[in-house]
């Protein structure tokens, strides 16, 4: 197992490396120059360009990446071309954020998709189970900035109701953060819990027709306890891999829902180095959520092991 997870570890750093050059070519096509919207419409030639020297703009473009890959390694990612501090803080100042809401999304997204799609399951064919796959196809299908915006606009117009913007620690005041996070988190909950519902209907529907689970009924036990006990914990194992395939997908999609709803986050951080063409921030905040999905896969599979002793690692 150990050797394992070292070559997993071992490999998604490549990937993490792969991921940081591709970024760094990439987002430098984007056009805008970062000096020119610094200084605004109205700033002379020579201050432009007093200002790319002062950032390292005006050096090819090997330079800039072997000078960039050299703190990479040291673990320094640099300044925001924007506000002159270290992405690295910047980081750590707005991740606490991203990491609730994603968190909190997932667990609405467990919580109600996996006992419906379970329950849809046991119910093949009846009227419970065609809702649950036409509300699963809705909820899969429908944009989450389009659902984020609407809700608020419905709320609003319908129940004369604004959910508090903006974001409040928990520790400072429990209930205005659990406030700030339900409607976000449950905007994107809805995304996943769709797929859930289906796959873990997919799964149960599979399992609770083997050998082992009709044996389990002919000795007389409660369907409840063979639904939970034999059939649920084999089935889980195909929902392990696409939850944790979601929270990644979580992540990436807090970049609108937070700027939808306020929320100081590395989603708003991201759009905000996009829109002034930080590249520095946009390559840090990348490369976080490059690692994070690479260190949730080897999670992942390690987790395949503990529920299922029959899967051994090479």
């Amino acid at each position: 197992m150990r050797q394992y997870v070292i070559r997993r570890l071992l490999w998604g750093l490549t990937a993490v490396f792969g991921v940081a050059t591709l970024v760094f070519l990439l987002i430098r096509v984007i056009p805008g120059d970062v000096a020119a919207l610094s200084l605004g419409d109205d700033a002379r030639p020579e201050a432009i360009a007093a200002l790319r020297e002062e950032l390292g703009l005006d050096k090819p473009i090997y330079e800039q990446y072997f000078t960039w890959m050299v703190g990479l390694v040291q673990g320094d990612l640099g300044l925001s071309l924007r506000k002159r501090e270290p992405v690295v803080q910047q980081l750590a100042d707005r991740w606490p954020v991203t990491f609730e809401l994603a968190l909190i999304s997932l667990i609405l997204a467990v919580a109600i998709g996996l006992p419906i799609g379970v329950l849809a399951a046991v119910k093949q064919d009846k009227p419970f189970d065609h809702v649950v796959r036409v509300l699963a196809i809705l909820g899969i299908g429908i944009p989450e900035f389009w659902l984020g915006t609407m809700s608020i606009i419905f709320l609003a117009l319908w129940f004369h109701y604004s959910p508090p913007l903006g974001f409040t620690e928990i520790t400072v005041d429990p209930l205005r953060n659990v406030q700030q996070f339900m409607l976000p988190a449950l905007v994107l909950a809805i995304h996943q819990l769709g797929g859930i519902a289906r796959l873990s209907r997919a799964t149960m529907l599979e399992v609770i027709r083997q050998d082992y689970v009709r044996t389990a009924r002919a000795k007389g036990l409660l369907e409840g306890r063979v639904i939970v006990q034999h059939a649920l914990k084999n089935a889980m194992i195909p929902v392990v891999t696409i939850l944790g395939l979601q929270l990644g997908r979580l992540l990436g999609g807090t970049v609108i829902i937070e700027n939808i709803f306020s929320l100081p986050g590395v989603g708003r951080l991201t759009a905000e180095a996009i829109f002034q063409r930080d590249y520095s921030q946009l390559q840090a905040n990348i490369l976080f959520f490059a690692f994070f999905f690479v260190l949730l896969n080897i999670f992942v599979d390690v987790m395949y092991g503990v529920m299922d002793p029959r899967i051994r690692f090479k």
